[in-house]
């Protein structure tokens, strides 16, 4: 059984829902629990959305409503006609693009057509129940609760389980240690998926936002993630351990150790340069195994510059909380 849980979402409907009905009781007009329905339909998880929600609904019952008069008014207030008329419809509204109105609309069409005669007063209550229940929508949606202490904790914890890879391929690294199961890169995937969404929700509440930078900084820890999945195998599968094993754990300890620090990753890039060039100064390879292990910790440290590089190529951004920028954090 699911926890028992109200929402904003939830909240706001409700308030939206009853707000609806007073506001159309209070005008006197008829139908007036239809308007809302209307604000119900509109209420979405977002501003923008909301806002299309609005735009295609509105259209929708407008585009109903000239059906509806020139289906019912010359051809009759009867079912077989509500039938026809509903099959040409519903192809109209497709191709406009706001067939997401669908519902709205027939709430509209069906107050038409039980009223069997549409006069001047019934266009202005189904207009005041559309300004009424969309009205209603949009103004209980235009709060939205703030993401920003949320995405820093996405932050925290990513970076947290970054810093726990990393320590866990160093232990294997200088003593051999394959006990390690790998769930902190499930986690990190997990976590990453959710503070992606929730970025872009908050993309989604500002309308003249285009992108989040929280947002693409989760998408670039996401790539690095990549990164590490592929290279894993390169170092867990070692043949036998050299010495250039150490000096790559040394680099890996260090970088763990600096997951929050004030270093930037191009800072790093010019250290694994230096490793680099002291992994190609140590003796060459005495047998076939050890000339795989020195492969694959080459191709790892090449690996490993490309995770650099992304984050480098980050813009950054400020935590109001910390007032630090994600961008010293590697």
């Amino acid at each position: 059984m699911k926890k028992f849980k109200i929402g904003y979402r939830t909240i706001k409907t409700a308030v939206g829902a009853g707000l609806a009905i007073v506001i159309a009781e209070y005008f006197n007009l008829q139908f007036f629990s239809s308007a809302a329905i209307l604000t119900i339909l509109c209420v979405q998880t977002t501003k923008k959305k909301s806002l299309h929600a609005v735009y295609t609904r509105l259209v929708a019952s407008i585009i109903g409503m000239a059906f509806s008069f020139i289906a019912l008014e010359f051809f009759g207030y009867n079912p077989l006609v509500l039938a026809l008329m509903i099959l040409v419809f519903i192809p109209t509204i497709v191709s406009l693009g706001v067939a997401a109105g669908f519902v709205s609309s027939v709430v509209i069409i069906m107050h038409i057509y039980s009223e069997a005669n549409f006069t001047y007063d019934l266009l202005l209550n189904e207009l005041g129940l559309m300004a009424i229940g969309f009205g209603t929508a949009l103004a209980v949606n235009m709060y939205m609760g703030d993401f920003q202490k949320e995405m820093d904790q996405y932050l925290e914890q990513i970076e947290e389980l970054y810093r726990s890879i990393f320590s866990e391929i160093v232990k294997y690294l200088r003593n051999g240690d394959a006990s390690w199961d790998g769930k902190e890169i499930i986690l990190a995937a997990e976590l990453l998926n959710k503070a992606k969404s929730l970025a872009y929700k908050d993309v989604e509440n500002h309308f003249t936002r285009k992108e989040n930078l929280y947002y693409l900084y989760f998408d670039m820890r996401e790539k690095q993630l990549e990164i590490i999945e592929r290279v894993l195998p390169k170092i867990t599968t070692l043949p036998v351990m050299v010495q250039q094993a150490s000096l790559v754990a040394d680099f890996m300890q260090e970088l763990s150790e600096n997951v929050h620090s004030g270093n930037t990753a191009k800072h790093f890039r010019e250290k694994l340069e230096t490793v680099k060039e002291v992994f190609a100064k140590m003796p060459l390879p005495e047998t076939h195994e050890k000339f795989l292990a020195m492969a694959s910790l080459y191709q790892f440290i090449e690996e490993m510059d490309e995770y650099l590089m992304i984050k480098q190529s980050f813009k950054g951004l400020k935590s109001k909380d910390k007032k630090k920028k994600i961008t010293d954090k590697l």
